[in-house]
This record gives structure tokens, C-alpha cells and sequence, in this order.
């Protein structure tokens, strides 16, 4: 009889003010409750901050209980808190394997991420993780957006050169590295 992946498995998601000690408190609280971390996110948004996981949780332990848990959590005052079944199979497949890694930055320009994901999907190549952060400099602000990236192999030099040709057309520097 095969056994369901997916059972045992929870999805927490919390967004809070940004702090100190916020992924250290989220995840030895996990840890004490007997939660084994499987993918897991963190992000400062704004003044804000997300942290999402994929969470093994032990046998008698349920998503309601552990979603009050952490809800009682000090350093998760204010937060939204959620926490569901997870009902994705938790082995990622080839297409969240990165292959590649790109950024691209420069001034920010209104649906840049739209643009270079389009190239992307036009490729066959997977988006695995985004981050986008508009960051102090010199000249004023500076917009660093970081692709990893899954790209087949026969298709990654044209996918590449298509994103740097884009980024260099509207005056942005792209660096791409190859894993």
C-alpha cells in the first residue's frame, strides 16, 4: 500500500513587522514542537518580513494547534499567521533544480519583472526563486532584481543572451552565473 506524501505536512506562513530574532524565534519554536524544516523562505518586504516553510509535523501534533502556537509567540505579535495542509508533493521536481542564476540592476523601470520573466517562459526555463529589493546608492536608489533560474540546457545560452540583451537595451547591468 503506497503512503501519501503529503500527509504530516503543513504550509506556515507568517507576515509581521520586520525584527530582530524573527526566523530564530519562527524556527526553534518549530524545532521545539518537534518540526522537522523542509523548503523554507524568508524576506524583509518593506518594513514588513515573510517567512514561509514546508513543516514535518510529528504525529498528534495538528495544523490548528500548531498555527495557535505560534500565534502565542511574543516575537510574532501582530503578525498574520497561517498555517494549512500542505497538499504538494514535497520532493521537488528537475524543473526546481537551479541552473543558473541571474541579476539584473539599475534604475527601476515600471514592469521589469513581467519583461524578464516573459523571457524566461519563452525559454522553457522555471523560475525557482525571485527576489527583488530597491537599495540605497550614490546616485539615489538602485533596483537589483535575482532570478535562480531552471533552464534546459539546450536552450540556456540563447535564454541568457536574450536577458542580457534586454537589460542592456533599457541601460541595466545583468550578471548571470552558471551553477
Amino acid at each position: 500500500m503506497a503512503t501519501d506524501p503529503t500527509a504530516g505536512l503543513a504550509l506556515v506562513s507568517t507576515f509581521c513587522p520586520d525584527r530582530v530574532g524573527l526566523v530564530s524565534g519562527i524556527t526553534s519554536h518549530l524545532f521545539e514542537q518537534g518540526i522537522n524544516l523542509r523548503d523554507a523562505t524568508f524576506a524583509s518586504l518593506g518594513s514588513g518580513a515573510e517567512f514561509s516553510a514546508v513543516c514535518e509535523l510529528p504525529s498528534g501534533l495538528t495544523v490548528a494547534e500548531l498555527q495557535a502556537s505560534l500565534s502565542s509567540l511574543p516575537i510574532l505579535s501582530g503578525a498574520e499567521v497561517k498555517v494549512t495542509p500542505f497538499a504538494f508533493d514535497p520532493q521537488p521536481g528537475p524543473q526546481a533544480m537551479v541552473t543558473h542564476r541571474v541579476e539584473v540592476s539599475g534604475g527601476d523601470q515600471p514592469g521589469l519583472v513581467a519583461r524578464l520573466s516573459e523571457i524566461f517562459t519563452q525559454f522553457d526555463a522555471n523560475i525557482v526563486r525571485l527576489d527583488a529589493q530597491t537599495l540605497p546608492d550614490r546616485a539615489g536608489e538602485r533596483y537589483v532584481l535575482r532570478f535562480s533560474v531552471s533552464i534546459p540546457a539546450e536552450r540556456a545560452e540563447v535564454c541568457l543572451s536574450a536577458v542580457a540583451n534586454t537589460a542592456e537595451t533599457l541601460g541595466l547591468n545583468c550578471q548571470t552565473d552558471t551553477l
